[in-house]
């Protein structure tokens, strides 16, 4: 499987979904061109299955992913932590093969992407 949404996560999803009257919405997981790295991650819900997308189902929350992003994603685990400074979604991607500090930019061995200066 490409990807992973740990049962955290999907609680989260699920509550944000619901917030947004969207309660039979989509998470889409993207990457695209940017941060420090050359490659970012990126979280929206949406209503719609687009034509490149692969669907996938965890814990109850569809998860659409574009067949283009697949290469650099494939592994990927998309948690969530709650800590005492708040919570937030974590990313593991076992294919970055460098990241910046924040965790939300990197690159792969195959691809690397746009960076930006910081």
């Amino acid at each position: 499987m490409a990807i992973e949404l740990t049962e955290s996560a999907a609680y989260e999803v699920k509550d944000m979904l619901k917030q947004n009257d969207m309660p039979d919405g989509f998470l889409r997981f993207k990457v695209q061109g940017g941060g420090c790295t050359g490659l970012t991650y990126g979280m929206a819900a949406e209503t719609e299955k687009q034509e490149r997308d692969e669907e996938y189902e965890f814990h109850g929350v569809r998860v659409l992913v574009d067949k283009y992003d697949l290469p650099v994603i494939d592994g990927t685990v998309i948690g969530f932590k709650q800590s005492l400074m708040g919570g937030g979604f974590t990313i593991d991607n076992p294919k970055a093969s460098l990241s910046c500090g924040c965790g939300s930019s990197f690159r792969t061995k195959e691809v690397a992407g746009q960076p930006e200066d910081c």
